[in-house]
């Protein structure tokens, strides 16, 4: 595994996706399966659901920068956890907000694809 084709650039692929707003990248690096437990309420996100929200326009992000990042890697599964600031639109209703995150990966037709994803919002950090 090398830092072009693993967990890591799977990683970059998605938040560089989430904050293009382009559906066809995140399609390619989510697994179908995917669940996120979203940072501002807990809520569960299926991949359908994601995707309908970006190409809607319902919701937008602006660039997304990780920080800390660390990959564990076991087999065909890698855990990727870091730290994110994030800015966007749901709606009408800007947010922002600083998180710790957890993507686990797998890996499925030789393609590292993001199976669940949670974010934790730091407070008074």
């Amino acid at each position: 595994m090398n830092d072009e084709s693993g967990p890591l650039a799977a990683d970059r692929e998605f938040f560089a996706a989430l904050s293009r707003g382009m559906v066809e990248g995140l399609d390619r690096v989510i697994a179908d399966d995917f669940i996120l437990i979203e940072v501002m309420g807990g809520s569960e996100i299926t991949k359908p659901s994601l995707l309908m929200a970006i190409q809607s326009g319902q919701l937008k992000f602006g660039p997304i920068e990780p920080t800390d990042v660390r990959v564990r890697v076991y087999q065909t599964a890698a855990v990727v956890t870091g730290r994110t600031e994030m800015s966007g639109q749901f709606g009408e209703t800007p947010f922002a907000t600083k998180s710790r995150y957890t993507h686990v990966y797998v890996e499925q037709q030789g393609r590292w694809r993001l199976v669940a994803a949670q974010g934790t919002q730091i407070t008074g950090d």
